[in-house]
């Protein structure tokens, strides 16, 4: 009984910034690892970052230096900053959230709608 729901896709030039956000609403009791990957057309889902509910981040080697994710575990909100973007950041940016729900033992994994990013050269 989780949703998420992207937001801050666009089209931009290459050099520039985006900020995307990813709310989490629901019967959610609680939330662990919050992260954001990654498909491009023709290729495999990959993770971008991660970050943890006590706040330690990890990045795959291509976009570190240049992105950076946070949260706000008020708002149950995780974000990804993406700055000096390339043309090869474009494709579908999905959020992941680890969460239980009220009622559930299990942990489980949830997934936004996904939004488009494109980097023009």
């Amino acid at each position: 009984q989780v949703q998420l729901v992207e937001s801050g896709g666009g089209l931009v030039q290459a050099g520039g910034s985006l900020r995307l956000s990813c709310g989490a609403s629901g019967s959610i009791f609680s939330i662990n690892d919050m992260g954001w990957y990654r498909q491009a057309p023709g290729k495999q889902r990959e993770l971008v970052a991660v970050i943890t509910s006590g706040g330690s981040t990890n990045y795959t080697d291509s976009v570190k230096g240049r992105f950076t994710i946070s949260r706000d575990n008020t708002k149950n909100t995780v974000y990804l900053l993406m700055n000096s973007l390339k043309p090869e950041d474009t494709a579908v940016y999905y959020c992941n959230v680890k969460a239980r729900s009220w009622g559930l033992q299990q942990e489980r994994s949830y997934w936004g709608q996904g939004t488009q990013v494109t980097v023009s050269s």
